[in-house]
């Protein structure tokens, strides 16, 4: 590998991570934040439900706005508006600058991912493609696993604010390295479709609304997320009917979805983000809340997921130009599944120790899956339809990984409620076991502070079983994948397929 292609990979994905890190490593600081700038726990969450608005919002502008200024100056702009807006969060000092600031931050940053993989594409020969995801897929994937371990390290032995100023040097790096490295695209006259941009604008942000706040403000008895539901559900009809119909020249081509292999792929992603994304959000509060593990050291017990996933990424980037990208996906949700299956089992009286064969197996799931996924969605699609396709698949990720979040946290909260409901009954003056339970406490069954026991003793059992139900809807979700591998179509020289880019 040259010099200048190991220069202009360290320069965008050192981007990449940065934008990627911002959505995990900031939700450990948060109860620390909310007491600094005098803010609920209800209205906290927004930190975090603006940046991903934001950038789900404008990742699909991409493409626009690499015709219109080019490749290189797109980007630099983005890496600077990202590294400023990052100060800023460091230095808000209210609830309303916090919230800002970070949409801010997102609306610069939304374009990083898409730019990174279109570059890296481009730097890398045909028959590196397959390197070249893997180098790309580190950064995507194993970014937001480490995200709560640093992020719980700068929170307890530093500041919360330093899980916005670590951004800083590496945004400077990376924007030094960009302005020397980075080659340039021709710009060319696009118009805008901003009938388009508004209606999908508006249906994302009023998804990702509902999503964020469903579970905390119980779905649809709220008539601020009915009324969000409502108008998401419109404006995306409306953009579907007026994108296919339309005379005009459309945000991006739906009709991409007609490439078998790029739809699959944005199913599978799309179903990745239940199993994955959902699945390690539900670790750290089993692991947090249930086992009580402090945040730093919970994100400790969950490293070996990341670091598996990066050394089998390695491995799948080497050798991706000789096995079918299809064997490579259907080994990672093999391994997924038992990942997934072994957590199925879980009590209150095992160790973060257990945790570690589970969190190996889905750190290969992820990492066989991941990058001859992102392989595969662009394997069969004709050059002049790549600059769509980047954006899209890049918008699928980020909206797929919300939706996983959000079922399985409402999945495991309700099912908790459901065998709370079911328990609690057998808390009664008649139940022997309950007198054999408080017998060796020298209370007994009308004592109150019996009863608080018992009734703790059965929220914990009720708060296990969700997280064991829980598990098992997960490792059902990988499975549900695997019926979508025989419809993948496997080109004859797949190495030959064209590079996704940005801009001609």
């Amino acid at each position: 590998m040259n010099t200048s292609r190991v220069l202009t990979s360290i320069a965008v994905m050192a981007a990449t991570i940065m934008q990627v890190l911002d959505t995990t490593i900031v939700n450990v600081a948060l109860p620390n934040m909310a007491g600094q700038l005098d803010a609920t726990p209800d209205n906290i969450s927004w930190v975090l439900t603006s940046y991903l608005i934001a950038s789900a919002i404008f990742m699909p502008l991409t493409g626009f706005f690499t015709d219109r200024i080019g490749q290189k100056r797109f980007l630099l702009i983005s890496i600077a508006g990202f590294v400023a807006t990052s100060a800023l969060c460091g230095m808000a000092t209210s609830l309303a600058q916090m919230v800002l600031f970070r949409f801010l931050q997102g609306v610069f940053g939304a374009s990083l991912v898409p730019l990174s993989q279109s570059i890296m594409l481009q730097i890398f020969p045909g028959e590196q493609r397959g390197k070249a995801m893997a180098i790309w897929a580190m950064g995507v994937m194993v970014a937001p696993i480490l995200g709560p371990t640093l992020g719980g390290w700068l929170t307890e032995y530093i500041s919360w604010r330093w899980t916005f100023y670590i951004n800083l040097p590496v945004g400077i790096a990376s924007f030094i390295l960009a302005v020397r490295y980075v080659h340039d695209t021709p710009t060319r006259e696009r118009r805008m479709d901003w009938m388009g941009f508004a209606t999908l604008a508006l249906g994302i942000g009023a998804v990702q609304l509902v999503l964020d706040r469903g579970n905390q403000d119980d779905w649809f008895s709220s008539q601020m997320l009915v009324a969000a539901a409502i108008v998401a559900t419109f404006s995306i009809i409306f953009f579907i009917v007026y994108s296919l119909t339309g005379k005009h020249h459309p945000l991006f081509d739906l009709r991409i979805f007609k490439d078998r292999n790029f739809l699959v792929a944005s199913l599978i992603m799309t179903a990745i983000g239940i199993g994955f994304f959902g699945g390690m959000l539900l670790q750290s509060l089993f692991l947090q809340n249930f086992l009580g593990y402090p945040t730093f050291e919970a994100g400790l017990y969950m490293a070996p997921r990341g670091i598996a996933s990066f050394f089998v990424m390695m491995f799948v980037g080497k050798f991706s130009g000789r096995i079918p990208p299809r064997n490579f996906i259907l080994t990672g949700i093999l391994c997924s599944i038992a990942g997934n299956y072994m957590m199925t089992s879980f009590t209150a009286e095992m160790t973060a120790n257990d945790l570690i064969v589970p969190m190996i197996l889905q750190g290969f799931g992820m990492g066989l899956v991941f990058v001859p996924i992102s392989t595969l969605a662009f394997t069969t699609l004709p050059k002049e339809t790549a600059a769509e396709a980047a954006g899209i698949y890049s918008l699928i990720r980020a909206m797929g990984s919300a939706l996983g979040i959000s079922i399985l946290v409402t999945y495991f909260s309700r099912d908790t409620q459901q065998n709370w409901s079911l328990l609690r009954g057998a808390i009664t003056p008649y139940n022997e076991a309950l007198h054999s339970y408080l017998a060796p406490l020298h209370l007994g069954a009308s004592d109150p502070q019996g009863i608080r026991l018992a009734a703790r003793a059965v929220l914990q059992q009720a708060q296990n079983i969700g997280y064991i139900d829980s598990f098992w809807f997960a490792t059902l979700n990988f499975v549900a994948m695997l019926p979508l591998l025989l419809l993948v179509r496997t080109p004859k020289k797949p190495v030959s397929a064209p590079a996704p880019v940005i801009a001609e």
